[in-house]
């Protein structure tokens, strides 16, 4: 389909950080045809009147779990361990394959009504969570999440043979929107021989391992204790960094210079989700640092069960919000680095590497923002105002690949009241069926 978008303010967020007023786009088929000057041959098949409307690269969610849509607010001002230990891992005790296709299919909904077009999502039967991405038109990066110590002891009795006939089948599927990663839990809930076995199938298979690492001071000091390094140094040992896709590591909230150096080194991506490092009190990682260090970052939601919404513009905010006070420097994280941190750092991140820019020749992923509201006005800088003022109401459409996922504040796609409905029975049934730990936190 060949769509003319006309006459719209357009943040670029190329390596000059244009912002192009009243500029026109044309897309064809599933990439980005031309900014400015249209080609004279274009017709388009659809146009798209771009007054008040702000065009930017769509979001890219670095870190999720989709399906915990289902827990959203059950799981409350409690520590990680504690939230863990008495909700989060009872609750999964009560969980189906069907809930989580539902919680999946309610978790595209959310995101895509806030902006975000593609993310890497860390859970269970993941052959249902590929068909909420096959039939939603959103990229992703599919990660199944393995504790390593036996079937008998994981979701639906999975193994690393299942995720490993998972990414033989689904990698590059879904007409090239989907990549598959190798999901290990963490450092402190897997065996260093899993691990191992993780590592070595990731280097053959070629593709990469998303995990959570170093989330507490709790987990360095018990990790120093075990095996005389931090977490990260035991991931570089184990060789869960080396693979030739590179990892995907969740939060790094507490880390080392030397952790840091390692990060770097190893080509690593953290994906950073301030609301759950704020809410569980895990404290905030040094993203200035990696930064400056060259540790590639990118910006996530985490999960409802501890974020309550799927929301990367309130990632965006929160990000530089916390780094500023951190930091006590108002300068920290400025808001163009924060919008690329949550597009093309996340698309890179996932494997999309042709997205987040609106440029000639890039995928036509896009999202469009209400810039005629009270929030909005005066216009001094639309880019500090989708990170510091903007909501998920104002996105009025989505595209990726060329394909509207949200249409004039409609979804396309999917049929957002029947996923309400399936979604909210399924969620209170989990949590009045009879429930029991199904792991243990090592504190």
């Amino acid at each position: 389909m060949n769509v003319l978008i006309k006459g719209a303010d357009v943040l670029t967020l190329d390596a000059d950080g244009r912002l192009l007023r009243g500029c026109d786009i044309a897309v064809s088929s599933r990439n980005i045809l031309a900014v400015g000057e249209i080609p004279r041959d274009f017709e388009p098949d659809e146009t798209v009147v771009g007054r008040h409307r702000l065009v930017m690269p769509a979001l890219f969610n670095a870190h999720a779990h989709g399906p915990m849509t289902l827990v959203r607010g059950w799981a409350e001002d409690l520590p990680l361990e504690r939230w863990l230990n008495e909700r989060i891992w009872v609750a999964e005790s009560a969980l189906t394959r069907a809930d989580v296709f539902w919680g999946a299919a309610l978790a595209a909904c959310e995101m895509i009504r806030s902006g975000t077009a593609a993310y890497a999502d860390h859970y269970f039967w993941l052959e249902e969570t590929a068909k909420v991405v096959e039939a939603s038109g959103m990229k992703a990066m599919l990660a199944w999440c393995l504790f390593g110590r036996g079937a008998e002891k994981e979701v639906g009795h999975a193994s690393l043979q299942k995720t490993l006939d998972f990414a033989r089948l689904r990698h590059e599927g879904a007409e090239g929107r989907l990549r598959v990663a190798l999901g290990p839990h963490s450092l402190y809930m897997c065996t260093d021989d899993f691990l191992r076995k993780v590592a070595d199938a990731s280097h053959r298979l070629g593709i990469g391992i998303h995990l959570h690492l170093s989330e507490s001071q709790g987990q360095v000091e018990r990790s120093l204790a075990e095996h005389g390094r931090t977490p990260v140094a035991h991931a570089a040992h184990l060789g869960l960094l080396d693979g030739a896709a590179h990892a995907l590591a969740a939060h790094c909230a507490c880390v080392t210079a030397e952790d840091i150096a390692i990060l770097a080194r190893k080509l690593v991506c953290v994906a950073h989700c301030p609301k759950t490092c704020m809410k569980l009190g895990m404290g905030l990682p040094p993203l200035r640092r990696f930064l400056e260090l060259g540790v590639h970052s990118a910006l996530g939601t985490d999960g409802p069960a501890s974020g309550n919404d799927l929301n990367m513009l309130e990632a965006m905010r929160l990000a530089g919000l916390g780094q500023k006070h951190e930091s006590r420097r108002p300068e920290e994280l400025p808001h163009m680095q924060i919008l690329k941190l949550a597009t093309q750092a996340g698309a890179r991140a996932l494997g999309f590497a042709n997205s987040g820019v609106i440029a000639e020749g890039k995928r036509a992923d896009l999202a469009l923002f209400d810039t005629d509201q009270a929030h909005w006005i005066p216009a001094h800088d639309l880019a500090a105002s989708v990170v510091y003022a903007s909501h998920p109401g104002d996105v009025t459409d989505v595209m990726c690949d060329g394909r509207w996922l949200l249409r004039n504040r409609q979804l396309t796609t999917l049929d957002e009241e029947r996923i309400r409905r399936e979604a909210q029975t399924r969620a209170l049934r989990m949590v009045k069926a009879p429930l029991r730990q199904v792991r243990q936190y090592p504190g």
